[in-house]
C-alpha cells in the first residue's frame, strides 16, 4: 500500500464518504525551504512545468500542492487518488473551469461539459467512434495515410512531427467527418497549431484574464471553415445526396435532436483540436523511440512483413490484430509519453482525496506522466521496455496505475479510433520507408496542449526497395 493509499485509509472509513472532509485529514504538503531550492535549481536548468511537477514529485510526494501567487492546484499522483478522481467520486469534481482557455475556445464541448451536458453529448458522439462503426472504413484510414506518404522523398528529412500532425488531420477530417481536409489544409494550418498554443500551459495561468488578440483571427478562421461544414453537410443530408452511416460523426450531430449549429461546432472543434493532437504526438513519440532504439524498429518492421508481406494490398482489421509487437511499442510509448499528460478537474465542494484536505474551489490536477513512471509500480520506469506489457504483466499492478485513455465514464471517447489508427499509420510507414532519426539527443517532452516531442523529430528518409 502507497503512501496516499495508507493515508486514505486511515482518514476514512468509507470511500462513498470521501465528499466529507474528516477531521483528522491533512493539509497538503508544500516544498519546505530545503526541497524548495533543488526544485528551484532544476527549475532554472530545465525551464518546464513538466520539470516542476517531476522535482514536486520527487521532494515532497505522491501529493502535493503548487504554491504560484494565483495557481495553487492539488496535485495527486497514483492509482488510489486515480480512482477517487476517475470513478468513485467523479461527480465531486468539475470539468469546467470557466477561466481556462480550452473552455472558451470549446464553449459547450463534450471534453469542458459537466453531469447531464456530458451525458447527452456522449449518447450522441460515442457510436460513430465505436470500433464497429469506424473499422468499416479502415481502407480510407489506409488511403489518408499514403495521401500524406506521398509527399516524402527518397534521402530527403522530415520532422515526423509535422508530418503525423498532418495524417491526423486527414484520417480524422476524412473518416470521422466524411470530410476531404486536403484542400483547406494549407490555409488552416496555422490556425490549428496557434489554437493549440491558445490553450497550451502558459502565462494564463497566472494572469487568467491576460487579453489574447492574436487568436482572435485563428478562432474565426477555424469557425468559418466548420460552420460552412455544417451547412454543406446539412444541405446534402436534406437534398439525399449524402447518406449518414454509423461511423459518420457530422451527420450523426446533424440528425440528432436539439443540436443547433453552435452546439454541433462545439463538438467538431474539440475533436479536431484534441482528436487529431493526441494521435500526432503519440505517433511522434513511437516513431523517436523506434529510432532510438533500432533493433526494435527492425523487430516491429519484420512482423509487420510476415503478417502483412504485400504492401500493395489494403491493411486488413485482422492482421491488425496480429501485430503483437507493434502493440507493445505503442503501448509503452503510451506509459513514457501519454499525450494526455495531466487531467485537471475542480473540486465542487470540501474533499478529502487519499487523506488529504480539499477545500472546495481547489483546481486538482493528477498526473498520468508521474503515475507512469512511478518505481513502486513500474522497474526501470525511465526506461523504453515494451516487453513490461507482455503475457498479462499489466495484471501485476492495481487498476489505474496505467491511464493514457484516462478511466471511469468518462474516459477517452476516441481510444478505440486512435489505436486503430496509429497501428494503420505506422505499418504504412514501415512497409513504405526506412527511417533514421537524426536529433534523438535534442529531443525532450514539451507541455503543450499535448506532450509533445521537441524541437521536433528529423528523421531521414529511404523508400524501401
Amino acid at each position: 500500500m502507497d503512501s496516499c493509499d495508507q493515508a486514505h485509509a486511515e482518514t476514512t472509513t468509507d470511500i462513498s464518504e470521501a465528499n466529507i472532509v474528516i477531521e483528522t485529514s491533512r493539509p497538503l504538503p508544500v516544498a519546505n525551504r530545503n526541497d524548495g531550492l533543488s526544485i528551484l535549481k532544476g527549475l532554472w536548468k530545465e525551464r518546464s512545468l513538466l520539470a516542476a511537477l517531476t522535482l514536486m514529485n520527487r521532494y515532497v510526494g505522491r501529493a502535493f500542492r503548487i504554491t504560484l501567487p494565483v495557481f495553487q492546484p492539488a496535485v495527486f499522483v497514483g492509482p488510489e487518488s486515480n480512482r477517487q478522481i476517475l470513478v468513485t467520486d467523479r461527480h465531486q469534481f468539475s470539468w469546467r473551469s470557466a477561466s481556462d482557455p480550452v473552455v472558451r475556445l470549446l464553449r459547450q464541448g463534450i471534453l469542458v461539459v459537466d453531469d447531464a451536458q456530458q451525458d447527452t453529448l456522449r449518447a450522441i458522439m460515442d457510436p460513430p467512434l465505436q470500433r464497429k462503426n469506424f473499422t468499416p472504413h479502415i481502407d480510407e484510414m489506409q488511403h489518408y495515410a499514403d495521401v500524406a506518404l506521398d509527399r516524402w522523398q527518397d534521402g530527403e528529412t522530415r520532422d515526423m512531427l509535422v508530418e503525423m500532425r498532418r495524417a491526423a488531420l486527414l484520417i480524422l477530417m476524412g473518416v470521422s467527418y466524411r470530410v476531404d481536409f486536403a484542400p483547406d489544409m494549407d490555409a488552416l494550418w496555422n490556425p490549428i497549431l496557434e489554437l493549440l498554443e491558445y490553450i497550451s500551459p502558459g502565462l494564463w495561468i497566472l494572469w487568467a484574464d491576460m487579453p489574447r488578440p492574436k487568436y482572435r483571427n485563428a478562432i474565426a478562421a477555424m469557425d468559418g471553415y466548420l460552420y460552412r461544414i455544417i451547412r454543406e453537410r446539412r444541405a446534402a443530408l436534406e437534398s439525399g445526396a449524402h447518406v449518414a452511416t454509423p461511423g459518420d460523426l457530422l451527420s450523426q450531430l446533424i440528425l440528432a435532436p436539439d443540436m443547433n449549429d453552435d452546439l454541433i461546432r462545439d463538438q467538431l472543434l474539440t475533436m479536431l483540436i484534441a482528436g487529431h493532437d493526441t494521435s500526432t504526438a503519440l505517433l511522434a513519440w513511437v516513431l523517436y523511440l523506434l529510432g532510438m532504439h533500432p533493433e526494435e524498429m527492425v523487430a516491429v518492421r519484420e512482423e509487420i512483413d510476415a503478417v502483412m508481406p504485400d504492401p500493395g494490398q489494403p491493411v486488413q482489421l485482422e492482421a491488425i490484430g496480429a501485430l503483437h509487437r507493434l502493440d507493445l511499442v505503442i503501448k509503452e510509448a503510451l506509459r513514457l509519453y501519454p499525450p494526455i499528460h495531466v487531467g485537471n478537474r475542480v473540486a465542487k465542494t470540501d474533499l478529502d482525496i487519499c487523506g488529504y484536505r480539499v477545500p472546495e474551489g481547489t483546481r486538482v490536477m493528477y498526473s498520468i506522466y508521474l503515475a507512469h513512471r512511478d518505481k513502486e509500480y513500474w522497474s526501470d520506469p525511465e526506461q523504453f521496455c515494451p516487453e513490461r506489457f507482455a503475457h498479462g504483466q499489466e495484471d501485476k499492478r492495481p487498476p489505474l496505475t496505467y491511464v493514457p485513455f484516462g478511466g471511469g465514464p468518462r474516459n477517452c471517447i476516441g481510444a478505440a479510433f486512435a489505436q486503430v489508427e496509429s497501428k494503420i499509420v505506422l505499418v504504412r510507414i514501415l512497409q513504405r520507408f526506412e527511417l533514421e532519426l537524426l536529433n534523438g539527443a535534442e529531443i525532450h517532452p514539451h507541455m503543450g496542449a499535448t506532450l509533445e516531442p521537441r524541437p521536433g523529430v528529423q528523421m531521414r528518409i529511404r523508400r524501401r526497395a
